[in-house]
């Protein structure tokens, strides 16, 4: 293909059709189910859904054909079928749906509100993941402007994936027909550690998250003369979450969440080091005088990529400061979010997870913990000689660097599935979440350029993918 064309072409598309699209996608506040459980009747994932489909059904592509699939009682997913000029197919994938608003947007933005900065359009979901239908699309139509050959194309955009995809088993299982083996898989959902180069995710943790509740009382009850007799709620907490993990060093303690790392990701984390180095941990909004958990930039990225970790990320029976009497609390309940490694057997680290908390409560106190879900993570098959060549290729023509290879430290439960559905299959796993993006927090935003570059890359990969052998 021509570069330059392909590049003009892209960068064009983006700049008419897809920016104006993904700022009108992110103003609708299409929570993802288990944010919204309401979203039927709320309507904003149907909207959601239906501008990103008029979108595709106005694309010149030649035979295509989309559908908005719906099973009874869960979300929706639009699907596209594209034919080909070989016999062969690739399944492209996304997801539409939103993590909710977050605090601590800066002044003049949010979740809502979508805001073009230079080269950041910034908004809840541009970039995780609602950008990713508009690029399948320009990459396909890419290859049909420079009349590239290239294999029958799958498009699925899912509804449900920031809630772990618990509907897109039932869909995976009614469209099989539809989709097809395909031979290889192009996910947009993941991150780039600089947008310097085309970054392809070679794992993804999985994930384990649930409530932990301690009930000590029925009521509520006078400090000054329950303290000293009643045992806090919150120091049973604290007692059974050093069960989890070493509150020094946030290893976690459960011999089930751990496994061996491959020699070659431990590889991987070296190279990958060599050249972040210190950006690393520098893209994170640190306070002044705070430090990473370790010095050494490999150490961290199998922190982040192969190493169990335990974040609380909510919590219950705390009143705000400004409510805080006196008043020895009833009960203290945290909501709990573990990392798994990669390769870590999800139900089995579930089920450690739920004996270590509940096991001989201190004080005799009411423990519990409710698993909400257990996703397992993916580890990558290794990459053909063909792709490894593409995506470099493809990395220097559109960014001016070789591709990198490197783990991610979130979730993605429909790679899991498709690999063990499509073991032969090869996978190109990639995104525009980079250093201050910041999925899932405040200030979320699509780095452009990243963008348009990534759509020329996964129109090469396609193209070559069709000439391998």
């Amino acid at each position: 293909m021509n570069a330059n064309e392909l590049k003009s072409f892209v960068a064009k598309q983006w700049d008419e059709s897809i920016v104006p699209a993904i700022t009108d996608y992110i103003r609708i506040p299409n929570k993802s189910p288990l944010f919204d459980p309401q979203w039927r009747e709320h309507g904003h994932m149907d909207k959601a859904v239906k501008l990103i489909a008029d979108w595709c059904k106005a694309q010149p592509i030649k035979g295509l054909k989309l559908e908005v699939v719906q099973l009874d009682k869960r979300t929706p997913v639009i699907l596209m079928e594209i034919p080909g000029d070989v016999d062969d197919t690739i399944l492209l994938y996304g997801h539409l749906d939103k993590q909710p608003e977050m605090t601590g947007w800066s002044e003049g933005l949010g979740p809502w509100t979508p805001v073009r900065r230079g080269d950041r359009l910034y908004g809840r979901g541009g970039a995780d993941d609602g950008y990713a239908a508009f690029a399948s699309l320009t990459a396909i139509l890419g290859c049909q402007q420079q009349k590239a050959k290239r294999a029958r194309c799958v498009v699925l955009i899912e509804a449900c994936e920031e809630s772990g995809s618990f509907d897109l088993p039932a869909y995976i299982e009614a469209l099989a027909p539809r989709i097809g083996t395909p031979s290889l898989v192009i996910c947009l959902d993941s991150g780039c550690a600089n947008y310097d180069q085309l970054w392809c995710t070679t794992s993804l943790r999985g994930m384990v998250a649930g409530d932990l509740v301690v009930e000590i009382l029925t009521e509520g009850v006078h400090s000054g003369d329950a303290s000293g007799v009643v045992p806090s709620s919150f120091r049973i907490l604290r007692q059974i979450l050093s069960r989890l993990e070493d509150e020094r060093t946030g290893q976690v303690r459960i011999s089930e969440f751990h496994v061996d790392i491959p020699p070659q990701r431990m590889a991987q984390a070296q190279s990958v080091a060599a050249v972040l180095k210190s950006e690393v941990f520098d893209k994170f909004p640190f306070v002044k005088g705070a430090e990473p958990m370790n010095s050494d930039p490999a150490e961290l990225i199998l922190n982040r990529t192969w190493r169990p970790t335990l974040s609380v990320t909510g919590a219950g029976g705390l009143p705000a400061l400004a409510d805080a009497g006196n008043v020895l609390r009833p009960m203290t309940a945290v909501k709990l979010s573990m990392r798994l490694p990669p390769t870590a057997d999800a139900q089995k680290a579930v089920a450690a997870l739920k004996a270590t908390i509940e096991r001989d409560p201190p004080y005799g106190a009411k423990v519990t913990f409710k698993g909400e879900k257990g996703s397992a993570g993916w580890n990558a098959p290794d990459f053909a000689s063909w792709l490894t060549e593409s995506m470099n290729s493809a990395s220097r023509t559109f960014f001016g660097k070789d591709a990198m290879h490197m783990g991610e430290g979130g979730s993605i439960p429909f790679m899991g599935m498709l690999g063990q559905r499509f073991p032969e299959a090869q996978f190109m796993i990639t995104g525009v979440l980079g250093p201050h993006s910041n999925a899932h927090g405040p200030n979320e935003f699509l780095h452009v350029p990243t963008g348009k570059a990534l759509t020329a890359c996964v129109a090469q990969v396609i193209a070559d993918h069709a000439k391998r052998k």
